[in-house]
């Protein structure tokens, strides 16, 4: 199953066990089942001295196996074959349970151990993925480290493909998909932190405070994207005082699947893209808050000429200078049905969801470059594409259009206006669920009906720039205005990044930008 490259340098990554490891598989006479017979055999193999494997499971899941360190009290288990973006997973949970420590804040780490229900139970967390979904491995890597560092947290891996069956009955139709005791605990990628603070209901109080505390820094950064960490770095190595306070570090790349057109990396993902924009900006120490939103910007008073940031959860941060990175995310196409059915057959990441609609009949509404690209990859998996288009013409590159139309199971509808998502049955019964789609060709008038399970909505993108009304001047379609130079209409606070007028929304761009404005931010630091 594994090349002799793979096994090698797997082998390499077991010799940091330092705890003995035992396997527990449940297996079937499926495909699979020999699969993960054959992967379990090759970790033993690559270190016999502290793997054991036993084939002997009675788990009503299978393919499934057991992970534990020896005689430790521990509940994690992987149910289908954890193979693609998830193999990386399986090697950290081997590597946590074999004793070597995880790369997590040791108050984090401390705040997971002293975990436990109210009603003296367990966490029973299940969490679905797919192998191709790029936001999974984030949530799976959590819920396993906090499986293996605290008792009470039990921790189920599924991988949905392996079982169509509870994802059907589940109507499970987005990746990850988080239960905690049998209900729904969320969808999407959550990091660990997020995940303890929704657990430890005094978190936000106490981390506010924490925040509040922090002296002012000489720039503060908000947000976490190719702007933030390039103006992050920038300014960290002038040797001032940097912070950043980001939702989740990275930003849009962590959405995005390949990356082949950023100078002097020939190819990376998107997750990873972002572990090197943080383990980068972390290394010239800059003081990373994650999962803080900012919610008002109160610009610098002749008094202390401090600008506050203030936060989601009550804290506030100060700073000399702030520099607004705060990106954009996915536009809505805003019709009726759109949030009712959403993660319920409307989504966002074909990456992510598209395997959850295999032989299916699905819909992507945008005719640009991402929807058309979106479009071709579903093509792959589900039964049959429809691609929603407003303008007259699809507006992606020749390339993507001419690959489009070369498939057999695609449909283009031009000069087309999404009117509604729709779930009900044939019977005028709410499902629950997305069941079609309406739109209406402009040019004539006529309103159509398609029947569907899923739509997948690429429409562009809008800026995250709504707590700024009133304070940064903002452009008509909600973009910070800024000069040359990075500044904002308001001394002291300068922009950078997909959120600001500067045109052509480009990774390269934005962290171009962000440099610009660290450098402007220290420019008014040393006259001002």
């Amino acid at each position: 199953m594994l090349d002799d490259t793979l096994k090698s340098q797997l082998g390499a990554y077991l010799e940091r066990v330092t705890q003995p490891i035992e396997i527990v598989a449940s297996l079937g006479d499926d495909d699979n089942s020999a699969q993960m017979r054959d992967l379990l055999h090759t970790l033993q193999s690559l270190r016999s001295d502290k793997i054991t494997v036993s084939l002997d499971g009675t788990d009503a899941r299978k393919p499934s196996f057991s992970l534990r360190r020896g005689g430790a009290d521990t509940a994690l288990r992987f149910a289908g074959l954890p193979l693609g973006h998830e193999f990386t997973s399986l090697v950290l949970a081997l590597l946590w349970t074999g004793g070597h420590p995880p790369k997590v804040e040791q108050e984090v780490i401390d705040q997971i151990k002293t975990l436990a229900p109210a009603d003296g139970g367990d966490f029973n967390f299940e969490v679905y993925m797919s192998l191709t979904c790029h936001n999974c491995p984030d949530v799976v890597q959590a819920l396993s480290l906090m499986a293996i560092l605290n008792p009470k947290v039990k921790t189920t891996v599924i991988e949905g493909g392996a079982f169509q069956d509870e994802v059907n009955a589940r109507e499970i139709m987005a990746v990850p998909s988080v239960y905690l005791n049998g209900a729904l605990f969320g969808n999407g990628r959550m990091l660990v932190e997020e995940i303890v603070a929704k657990l430890d209901t005094g978190a936000a109080d106490k981390d506010a405070a924490k925040l509040t505390a922090k002296a002012p820094y000489d720039v503060l950064i908000v947000g976490g994207g190719p702007a933030g960490a390039a103006a992050a770095v920038y300014a960290a190595r002038k040797g001032i005082r940097v912070g950043v306070a980001a939702e989740r570090f990275g930003g849009q790349t962590n959405d995005t699947m390949a990356i082949e057109n950023y100078i002097s990396v020939l190819e990376t993902d998107g997750p990873k893209f972002a572990a090197a924009l943080e383990a980068q900006t972390r290394s010239v120490g800059v003081d990373i808050m994650n999962l803080q939103r900012a919610e008002k910007i109160v610009p610098a008073a002749a008094a202390d000429g401090l600008t506050e940031v203030v936060l989601a959860n009550g804290g506030t941060l100060k700073a000399k200078t702030v520099i607004l990175s705060t990106g954009a995310r996915w536009r809505n196409v805003n019709v009726p049905g759109e949030a009712a059915y959403k993660n319920k057959g409307v989504a966002y990441c074909p990456h992510c969801d598209g395997p959850l609609f295999k032989g299916k009949d699905v819909a992507v509404i945008g005719g640009g470059n991402s929807g058309i690209e979106a479009a071709i990859d579903l093509a792959g998996v589900v039964k049959h594409v429809t691609v929603i288009e407003f303008a007259d013409q699809l507006k992606a590159d020749a390339v993507l259009v001419k690959k489009l139309h070369s498939l057999p199971n695609v449909t283009v509808h031009t000069n087309a206006q999404t009117t509604e998502i729709t779930g009900l049955n044939a019977e005028g019964v709410d499902t629950g669920k997305v069941t079609g789609l309406k739109y209406q060709d402009r040019a004539t008038g006529v309103e159509h009906r398609l029947a569907l399970e899923g739509v997948f909505v690429q429409i562009g993108l809008v800026p995250n720039t709504e707590f700024l009304k009133g304070v940064v001047d903002l452009s008509k379609f909600g973009e910070i205005v800024v000069d040359a130079r990075g500044h904002t209409n308001v001394p002291g606070v300068f922009a950078a990044g997909d959120c600001t007028t500067v045109p052509y929304k480009q990774i390269v761009i934005a962290a171009g930008e962000g440099a610009k404005a660290a450098l402007s931010a220290f420019d008014h630091l040393i006259r001002h």
